[in-house]
């Protein structure tokens, strides 16, 4: 299989994931306004399962370091399977929650709530089970990062017509946090950590990740068909509407989910040389590359109250901070 060799190609591999992580919701801008998220979601998670078997069917197959992608699947153990497809039914409920969280606070208030705690939360947990770098590196890192998104929540709290907090929508928020701090270690403690000496039984980067898809898929068709029959905004959807899409939403919706897909699969690929804690850590800068498409590209500040841009320095100076800070940190 294809792995990484050196540390600064894994930092190079993990921005790219930044980015993956923070540009998918582009596409769901780009579909049709009538065209519901719920039905958006369907092929969101059918571009996750295509590109990790694209992915794992090409790179996981050529190279020379460990198991190939077939063999690491013939040769793993059932629990491990189950332990990076239940990751990705953790992520698949977080992702639901935190699109809720939206729908009841906006997207400053849950971004700050759900993806900071989120962020913490997973850095801690990776970084308990394999400790790896200096704690004081990458948890100032961390600290940069949870200030610059509170930053980039005040910033978005000043462009909103609606001030109104729902209390509701914090306890979303919070709880998709908790689901994304956690689905990280269970992928990766069902891998093996040194890529070049696989354990009997683990999975390897490329067939944990088509687990995780496995678990995102399944789960989904739990999740989001309660979240059509009772959606949040709107009326109940019915299967058959999905297929009354047009190609160009289909298109999108599946583009989405190989760009957050591939993202995953470089990140994956990345910890074997910086460790899982660094990688989620660095990946979770996603937020950075979302505010970059709101400011730059959306232009969603062009009316902002004077002093905006003051807080949206101070946000784009303290994400360039925390992450040098966790790259540093296994320095």
């Amino acid at each position: 299989m294809v792995t990484v060799e050196t540390y600064a190609l894994s930092v190079v591999l993990s921005v790219l994931t930044m980015i993956c992580w923070g540009s998918w919701p582009v596409t769901q801008k780009l579909v049709t306004p009538t065209w519901r998220f719920e039905l958006y979601y369907w092929d969101y998670v059918i571009g996750i399962i295509a590109i990790t078997v694209i992915l794992g069917l090409t790179m996981g197959n050529f190279g020379s370091t460990g198991n190939t992608f077939i063999a690491d699947l013939t040769q793993a153990e059932t629990k491990h399977f189950f332990s990076a497809a239940l990751g990705g039914a953790i992520f698949n409920g977080a992702n639901i929650l935190f699109v809720a969280a939206i729908a009841f606070t906006g997207m400053a208030i849950a971004f700050s709530i759900g993806a900071g705690f989120g962020l913490v939360l997973g850095v801690t947990v990776n970084y308990l089970a394999i400790p790896d770098g200096s704690p004081y590196t990458l948890f100032g890192g961390v600290l940069f990062i949870v200030l610059a998104i509170c930053l980039s929540a005040l910033s978005n709290h000043r462009v909103s017509r609606n001030n109104a907090v729902s209390a509701k929508g914090i306890i979303l928020a919070l709880a998709a946090g908790l689901l994304f701090g956690f689905f990280y270690r269970f992928v990766a403690s069902a891998m093996y950590t040194n890529f070049q000496a696989p354990e009997i039984g683990k999975l390897g980067p490329y067939a944990a990740t088509f687990c995780f898809g496995i678990g995102v898929l399944l789960s989904n068709f739990v999740f989001n068909t309660i979240l059509m029959r009772k959606p949040l905004k709107g009326t109940p959807l019915s299967f058959s509407a999905y297929f009354r899409g047009g190609s160009r939403d289909h298109l999108y919706g599946i583009l989405g989910g190989m760009i957050w897909g591939t993202g995953l699969v470089l990140s994956i690929i990345s910890a074997g040389n910086l460790g899982f804690a660094i990688s989620f850590g660095l990946g979770q800068g996603n937020a950075l590359i979302a505010a970059i498409w709101g400011v730059f590209i959306w232009r969603e500040f062009r009316n902002a109250p004077i002093g905006t841009d003051r807080l949206l320095y101070g946000m784009f100076i303290c994400y360039i901070i925390g992450l040098s800070l966790i790259v540093y940190a296994k320095r």
